[in-house]
């Protein structure tokens, strides 16, 4: 009770001293990309957009885009808009951002106009199906409001070795539904958008989802398929209302939905793997510091072998601060507590001020603590560095030995990115290396861990693991993405009788030893993927698929536990697919996370 009173309470203050507010890009858009290449060229961190701490605000995007073009454009000496060397390319993509969200113009009519309405009444402007933009008649105030179709279908065609018997060769995705956003007077924003999804998966995916911990990547509730290899049946759903409770300074955003902390391809503070959830927020923007308070509400891990029935919550609360001393370089400080309560948020964790881990003390230490340090940098306007290291638990006299005490858990993750590779335009590369110990994420109460809905809060591999990401992307024309990507990883796995900390939803309180434990502990498995992708756009956010996956998986003492992607049946795994789809404004569904 005492969390729904703190929700209700946080609402009701801000739609009464709201000053202005935002919606925000959606997660897996190409907008990231783009803002991530335009702000690396120009050679200064922004101070008003914040790529590494997801989504991030259209008003903001679009601000910083207008100011850049500005740069581009000015050729007085006290013009102070930071000048990239875009290419025409880079030009289009950030007009067709701003006319997506044209609402954020000086005039708020940012929109291009269609040449071609439908019936004078649908797409109006080139992106919307249903595009308002007026004042409201009652209330004397502007009203704003977008709504459009979403779809997505992919024909899959795979073939693995070995081949399991039953299983079809082709498997289908197919997903509809719409979504909308708008303000009301610009005080209060609002998004809202859900899906109707079945769904077939890959063999290997249909492996995962069945595993003790069921789970649909990425979904909460869904139907279990009638017959084996069958169809999944569910719905996704998200959406916020927004609004700026200290003008230009502090953002608050009452919704379901998800988020992402990081700059790499994944994240070790927080990613978007598992499920959306409700969620709290405030952003505030001070000078060169970001600070995020994030209450979520989460589900722990469940059978759902027992049947349906009404689940248990557990919570979070995540601070995450950013500062930036000069033009090129931004440092973070992340911190987290998952707790588990009868169904309410413990108060003492509504303390919105960062390193309040001893909050975690004061209520006898059972909580789940854990504690980041992040950085990125640019250089030579064309590249760009970034790191995350994140502590669950160390006694540093452990740490420096080389004992291998099972309770220093840690990960850590460097990147890099280059953009403009050797000089060609549009040809971006990144390399990513994410290590993660043994029993970190995990928790002595398993309802603690730091998942959310039988998936990881944070990498999809969980624990024990070492990784390694390429991704080339090439652009070579306004409407063709080009994406090739290479992953592969080293990770221990858990045997029926023994946990070498591999499995995060198992407790640390059993771990198989005390000291000895290797970054890759227990039975050691090798994955490696490479897939290729081309994406055209048709229209603005109408794509037209096509890629394949190559992916093998074994383990060398031949150990399959149920939780990983194989099934105990076959062993070694190798799958290849082919895939060919079809969407409207929703991102392209994935499956070589892992």
């Amino acid at each position: 009770m005492l969390k729904k009173a703190f929700l209700l309470s946080c609402s009701v203050f801000s739609i009464h001293t709201c000053f202005a507010q935002t919606t925000f890009l959606p997660l897996g858009s190409e907008d990231y990309h783009v803002l991530d290449r335009i702000e690396t060229l120009s050679g200064r961190l922004s101070d008003s957009i914040s790529n590494g701490d997801k989504p991030e605000s259209r008003k903001n995007a679009v601000n910083y885009i207008e100011n850049l073009q500005s740069g581009q454009k000015a050729t007085t000496s006290n013009n102070t808009a930071p000048k990239a060397k875009l290419s025409n390319i880079d030009l289009y993509n950030m007009q067709q951002m701003i006319s997506e969200n044209g609402e954020w113009t000086p005039n708020s009519e940012g929109a291009i106009a269609s040449k071609h309405p439908w019936f004078h009444t649908f797409y109006t402007r080139q992106y919307d199906f249903i595009y308002v933009n007026t004042e409201d008649f009652v209330f004397d105030k502007n009203f704003f409001l977008i709504i459009n179709p979403v779809t997505d279908n992919i024909v899959t065609m795979q073939h693995n070795d070995p081949q399991p018997s039953g299983i079809s060769k082709t498997v289908l995705y197919s997903s509809r539904g719409a979504e909308l956003r708008g303000w009301i007077s610009k005080k209060v924003g609002f998004y809202t958008s859900i899906t109707d999804n079945q769904e077939q998966f890959p063999y290997y995916i249909y492996n995962w989802a069945q595993k003790k911990q069921e789970a649909v990547p990425g979904v909460d509730y869904f139907l279990k398929p009638v017959s084996k290899y069958g169809t999944y049946d569910y719905m996704v759903e998200s959406g916020y209302a927004n609004c700026e409770v200290v003008k230009n300074y502090v953002n608050a955003t009452l919704g379901f939905g998800k988020h992402f902390i990081g700059d790499g391809i994944s994240s070790l503070f927080l990613s978007d793997v598992s499920s959306g959830m409700p969620f709290f927020q405030l952003q505030t923007r001070i000078w060169k510091i970001n600070y995020e308070c994030l209450y979520l509400e989460l589900t722990p891990q469940y059978a759902k072998d027992s049947g349906d029935q009404v689940l248990t919550h557990k919570f979070s609360t995540i601070h995450y601060l950013t500062y930036q001393p000069n033009r090129w370089l931004n440092i973070g400080f992340f911190e987290a507590e998952v707790f588990d309560r009868p169904n309410d948020y413990e108060l003492s964790y509504l303390n919105p001020i960062i390193f309040s881990t001893a909050i975690n003390r004061f209520n006898g230490a059972g909580d789940k603590s854990l504690l980041g340090f992040s950085a990125k940098a640019i250089a030579a306007k064309h590249l760009q560095f970034y790191t995350q290291v994140v502590f669950n638990e160390f006694r540093y006299k452990e740490l420096i030995s080389s004992k291998g005490w099972y309770g220093n858990k840690y990960g850590i993750q460097v990147g890099g990115k280059y953009f403009d590779a050797f000089g060609i335009k549009n040809l971006d590369l990144q390399g990513e290396i994410d290590a993660v110990r043994p029993y970190t994420y995990t928790a002595q109460d398993t309802l603690a861990n730091y998942t959310n809905y039988n998936q990881p809060l944070a990498d999809p591999l969980g624990a024990g693991f070492i990784k390694a990401i390429g991704v080339i992307k090439y652009q070579p024309c306004r409407n063709l993405y080009l994406t090739a990507k290479a992953t592969y990883y080293i990770q221990g796995v858990d045997t029926g009788s023994a946990n070498f900390g591999n499995n995060i939803f198992e407790s640390y309180i059993n771990a198989a030893h005390q000291y000895g434990v290797k970054m890759v502990n227990g039975p050691k498995s090798t994955c490696e993927i490479l897939s290729l992708n081309a994406s055209y756009q048709i229209f603005r956010n109408v794509f037209l698929d096509l890629g394949g996956v190559y992916r093998k998986y074994t383990n060398n003492s031949s150990v399959y536990p149920d939780y990983s992607t194989t099934g105990t049946a076959y062993g070694p795994l190798t799958t290849n697919y082919i895939y060919f789809g079809f969407r409207m404004n929703v991102a392209r569904r994935e499956y070589d996370f892992f």
